[in-house]
């Protein structure tokens, strides 16, 4: 009796390491956020207010939104480069149809168009068999491009009662940005965990050729989460647009950078088959908690995309260090 007692503690022991290890990269980002969180709430008054903390939740819901879809995309081995200027483009062609037609019609050819960018970036990567990091980086530059092209470099003002509360919108005095993000987060969690997409997505990331050889065509997986990185950005343009009540073919100007680093922060592994949804989205609060907290120490605002290119580096070490090691302990 005496030599059976400690196995019930031993397969607690057991549960609990499996837990940590499998929520490893959510727990880690948990645990800098709120580091982050004290840190700031405790050199300046002005970060732990109300007013402050739902502005910052209200300008991370692009990169939330963006983020989720992104870490399909990223979880399968692929990447996608072209957010930002799919941002940029979205937002100068949401204003420009505005302008001409009615807003839900504006609405949905924009959404349009970011889903068709993103199915061109799938199709050629999945079908034309080209790296996504070729693919979506020839997009950046050229979907860039035609942003600018159709607007000279201008802004476009936004003055539709339809459009406007997408960005500026409340409820129960949260913007209606956060909802949002809120409602992708949840739907995205949904997805990756629970159905058989979301196991493809992991299984394409992992075991390309075993999935394949099941019958299943990893082709139209590949499509399909590239399409959703296009159709997400699409939303963040419209976000973004609406927020500041004009559409600029500048916006989304290093955007991807600040969303792959929010992926990679949550635990997302760049070589592909690991991903999490929920830190995901707990990077992209963490990475607007480091934005806002240094421009309220008057830190330069220069030292914004510096101090996220590091973290960018970090994450990427720690992600290819750190996993690998808890991966190889817990098999």
């Amino acid at each position: 009796m005496n030599d059976s007692a400690p196995a019930p503690n031993k397969a607690r022991l057991g549960k609990h390491h499996d837990f940590v290890t499998t929520n490893f990269g959510v727990l880690s980002i948990t645990v800098v956020f709120l580091a982050l969180f004290l840190f700031f709430s405790l050199q300046t008054d002005a970060f732990l207010t109300s007013g402050n903390l739902v502005n910052v939740l209200r300008q991370v819901a692009p990169t939330v939104v963006v983020a989720m879809a992104m870490t399909f995309v990223i979880t399968t081995g692929a990447i996608d480069l072209s957010v930002g200027s799919i941002v940029g483009l979205t937002a100068a062609a949401l204003a420009i149809f505005a302008e001409s037609m009615n807003p839900v019609v504006a609405l949905l050819l924009t959404l349009l168009i970011g889903a068709g960018i993103g199915a061109i970036n799938g199709a050629v990567t999945a079908y034309g068999k080209l790296q996504s990091f070729i693919v979506t980086l020839a997009a950046l530059t050229a979907v860039r491009g035609v942003a600018l092209l159709i607007t000279d470099g201008y802004s476009t003002p936004i003055t539709s009662s339809f459009l406007l509360p997408f960005g500026n919108g409340k409820l129960l005095g949260i913007y209606t940005p956060t909802w949002l993000a809120l409602l992708t987060v949840l739907v995205g969690w949904y997805v990756f965990t629970q159905t058989r997409f979301g196991r493809y997505i992991v299984a394409v990331g992992s075991n390309a050729e075993s999935l394949r050889r099941s019958g299943v065509d990893i082709r139209k997986i590949q499509m399909a989460a590239l399409t959703m990185t296009g159709l997400f950005a699409a939303v963040a343009g419209i976000l973004t647009a609406t927020r500041l009540a004009s559409g600029s073919s500048n916006s989304g100007t290093m955007f991807e950078l600040e969303v792959i680093t929010a992926v990679v922060l949550g635990g997302t592994s760049l070589m592909g088959g690991r991903g999490s949804v929920i830190g995901s989205a707990i990077g992209a609060v963490t990475l607007g908690v480091i934005s806002n907290g240094l421009v309220l120490l008057q830190v330069d605002v220069y030292w914004v995309p510096i101090v996220q290119g590091i973290i960018l580096v970090v994450a990427i070490f720690a992600n290819s260090k750190l996993f690998s090691r808890i991966g190889g302990q817990q098999s």
